[in-house]
């Protein structure tokens, strides 16, 4: 995250209506580019390019944008008639994120002086049917938009598009450190490792947890005193009748532990890590405190050795990184119901490691038992998640492919408060409904574990999967069951 990513603004034409109209073509574009930029609403910088009239400046600009770093993505438009023949090359070599931007520099036909002229020079219509004809033929993944160029519900499409972009570029980069293995005997937690570096580029490694314990030990007590000083000057404290000094004990281990998994994962430089109960050799307490700090720095997490949510999870940070005002990704769990009518919902949380990015109220930092691990009571941040719509997304492995389910959720407010649960919480019904989003979820197959976003859109999620070529499955307010069952069907003959 933090890397300064522009995204490139190639117009097509040809040399067939002159100078003159290519002069025309190349002040519109920069106009339509300098506009976009101006706008206040992309996250990211576009990069206008010349006119591309002929196939070696398309294939030199294609190749051009899969050498450059900076580049996430090439956004085409066809300003006049581009014969598709001339992209074929170009676009056989692209390797990197494509927006088609099907538009046009004037909004409206001007009526009284419109001639052939005109109409020669301003063919959108046309011309973005034959590039659009040939990327289809071509079986390539893109984005189209459709629009004028200064709308502003056009601009929020693209700088949406934009944070997907983004999404597929980081994918590749992703590495996921396992700190033992998956919780034993669990089913959906498991996948092919192989095939995931295939399909998404995620690194996934495998590590004893006494390799990593060894970097927690090793961390100076000033160290430790320097950041619990921040757990205390950032954190309500729950003391609950705990003796002080035991308490802060109990929350300096947390903060060794921070410490030490951070500077492994820096040094071996990966953006992800699962931990597992069961596998806790060398350490005092599960990673509940740590963890969730971690989180909030960027990095991806899963419980119980889910190294699938873990990079979805650091995923959609990613992508949301340069959302302005976001409202926070974590990993999530669905625990118990409630089924009364009128009051249905999940409540989400896990054994600890709940992000407080997504908190509503000032987290505070509580020292509980916890019955798996066979370790000391650890220290936690506790809190309730802000209200308002989100994403939940599983991807789970088939077997024979990997499938997205992507649900559209809304966290309500948590007005009545459980003070004997010691963890933090969201509670959210998914859309449509509870019954018809569980049964949903469980006819495709989804987890119990979720990345959870309130940044991100079912949209982006779904074009992610897209690029990635995998399944995508939605959840939300026009979901039936009779519809979504026929969906899962035809989906099973298509990826099969």
């Amino acid at each position: 995250m933090g890397k300064k990513y522009q995204f490139w603004f190639a117009t097509g034409s040809q040399d067939l209506y002159g100078e003159e109209c290519l002069r025309v073509v190349a002040e519109h574009s920069a106009k339509i580019v300098e506009g976009l930029n101006q706008s206040g609403i992309l996250p990211y910088e576009i990069v206008l390019k010349p006119t591309l009239i002929d196939n070696n400046s398309i294939r030199k600009t294609f190749n051009d944008a899969n050498a450059d770093e900076n580049c996430a993505g090439v956004i085409t438009w066809m300003h006049t008639f581009s014969p598709a023949k001339s992209w074929i090359l170009g676009l056989q070599e692209y390797r990197k994120p494509l927006l088609h931007l099907h538009t046009q520099f004037n909004e409206e036909i001007p009526y009284d002086t419109i001639d052939m002229d005109f109409m020669n020079t301003n063919q959108s219509a046309h011309g973005d049917r034959e590039f659009g004809h040939i990327v289809s033929r071509m079986g390539i993944e893109r984005k189209v938009i459709v629009g004028h160029w200064a709308n502003q519900e056009v601009q929020k499409r693209i700088a949406s598009w934009m944070l997907t972009a983004i999404g597929i570029m980081e994918s590749s980069h992703i590495r996921v450190l396992r700190v033992g293995d998956n919780m034993r005997n669990v089913a959906v937690t498991e996948g092919d490792k192989v095939e995931a570096h295939i399909k998404f580029g995620w690194e996934i490694d495998a590590y004893n947890i006494t390799d990593i314990a060894e970097y927690v030990k090793s961390v100076s007590e000033s160290d430790v005193k320097a950041l619990m000083e921040e757990y205390y000057a950032s954190y309500d404290i729950l003391l609950e009748g705990r003796d002080e000094d035991e308490f802060r004990k109990h929350v300096a281990v947390q903060a060794a532990i921070e410490i030490g998994f951070e500077k492994f994962l820096q040094e071996k430089n990966y953006h992800a890590i699962v931990t597992n109960f069961e596998m806790l050799s060398g350490l005092q307490q599960l990673p509940g405190l740590a963890i969730q700090r971690l989180m909030q720095k960027g990095y991806g997490f899963g419980g119980e050795g889910d190294w699938k949510t873990a990079a979805m999870v650091r995923l959609m940070k990613v992508m949301t990184a340069g959302v302005k005002d976001a409202k926070g990704t974590s990993f999530m769990e669905d625990y118990t119901y409630n089924l009364m009518q009128g009051k249905q919902g999940i409540l989400q949380a896990h054994m600890l490691e709940v992000c407080p990015s997504i908190a509503d109220v000032k987290p505070a930092i509580k020292v509980s038992p916890l019955t798996m691990g066979n370790r000391e009571d650890p220290a936690r941040l506790v809190f309730t998640s802000k209200p308002g719509k989100g994403v939940a997304t599983s991807l789970v492995d088939l077997g024979n492919r990997f499938r997205l389910l992507i649900n559209e959720v809304e966290c309500l407010p948590q007005d009545i408060p459980m003070p004997k649960l010691p963890v933090a919480t969201a509670f959210w019904k998914p859309e449509p409904s509870l019954e018809v989003g569980a049964e949903a979820w469980i006819l495709a197959g989804g987890a119990h574990h979720t990345a959870f976003s309130y940044d991100v859109t079912a949209e982006q999620m779904g074009d992610w999967a897209a690029a990635m070529g995998i399944e995508a499955v939605y959840i939300d307010k026009d979901t039936t069951i009779r519809n979504f069952k026929n969906e899962l069907k035809w989906n099973s003959i298509y990826y099969r």
